[in-house]
């Protein structure tokens, strides 16, 4: 049994998911915003004040990455980390005025890519593929 990188979910999924990055980075760089801060800000712009914690386990991220990502948006003036009152050693994730200003921006922008990446799929596929994707990310998350 041969391995074939064109039958391969995998690779596929890998493949797509680089050059959706890429879209993405190109329309939303003029916002001054690269695609691993986008999708903290996604989880903040649903619900604000989460912890570290919280966006590790919700976007799949190691711990470092998330802490780097952060320490980069706190810089760039995108979040604020305030102490948590009910926990001492967490602390919560808050959007500035800034990025609660990006948010249509961004979002219209990841819209546009999304769009032009499903084109030539009909409207009922979109969907199905969406809840494909759901359910792959599902198993492989019950597998960990």
């Amino acid at each position: 049994m041969s391995f074939d990188k064109d039958d391969s979910a995998g690779y596929l999924a890998n493949h797509m998911a680089r050059l959706f990055a890429a879209a993405l980075t190109r329309r939303i760089a003029p916002l001054g915003l690269m695609p691993g801060q986008f999708m903290v800000l996604l989880e903040l712009w649903r619900e604000d004040g989460l912890t570290q914690r919280d966006l590790v386990e919700r976007l799949d991220v190691e711990q470092a990455t998330m802490a780097n990502t952060l320490n980069r948006m706190e810089r760039d003036g995108l979040i604020a980390r305030a102490p948590d009152a009910a926990d001492r050693r967490a602390r919560r994730v808050r959007l500035t005025d800034r990025a609660r200003a990006l948010e249509a921006p961004a979002t219209e922008a990841a819209t546009e890519v999304n769009a032009r990446a499903l084109a030539r799929l009909a409207p009922g596929d979109r969907a199905r593929f969406s809840e494909m994707l759901q359910g792959v990310i599902a198993a492989l998350r019950a597998d960990r």
